[in-house]
């Protein structure tokens, strides 16, 4: 099956981030909806949908391992906040979903398969985002709505973390 291609996925897209956010949610149908949810899981759930539209990453294995450093290293939502988002039921529902769909030995085999090919892009990353002060909202991104993405891109400097 050939992989869609996403508007959103492109670096200088004019798309806003609402419809990036409804072509990523068309391209992706078997992802949880954050509608569907308590309302303390959507919120997180919704800003991580958002943060795979505004950094440009689809749902594949690569793009998710990559999403977290890039939320810890450029956004509010820092290593510290995650972990206390960590110690919630919503976060942990996300892996559960996945193991449950998918098994363990497949994610662990997944991560396994990556991980050569996403260390150095993280490294990389990590030296482009040293001593970062203007961070992207995390929780709190619905001003950003109806910002096109590469506006969204160039005010907090992520157009040098795409490839």
């Amino acid at each position: 099956m050939m992989k869609q291609y996403s508007h959103y996925m492109a670096q200088d897209s004019t798309q806003t981030l609402r419809e990036g956010l409804e072509e990523y949610y068309a391209l992706n149908p078997h992802l949880t909806s954050p509608d569907t949810q308590p309302p303390e899981f959507a919120k997180v759930l919704r800003a991580h949908d958002a943060g795979h539209v505004i950094y440009g990453c689809d749902t594949g294995m690569y793009d998710e391992l990559k999403i977290l450093p890039l939320f810890w290293w450029t956004s509010e939502c820092t290593f510290q906040r995650f972990r206390e988002m960590r110690n919630t039921p919503a976060v942990d529902v996300m892996y559960d979903d996945m193991i449950r769909e998918k098994g363990v030995l497949w994610l662990y085999g997944a991560v396994i398969r990556v991980l050569p090919l996403l260390i150095p892009a993280l490294v990389s990353i990590w030296f482009k985002t040293r001593k970062r002060h203007n961070r992207v909202p995390f929780l709190e991104f619905e001003p950003l709505l109806d910002r096109s993405l590469l506006e969204i891109r160039q005010e907090f400097d992520l157009l040098p973390l795409f490839k």
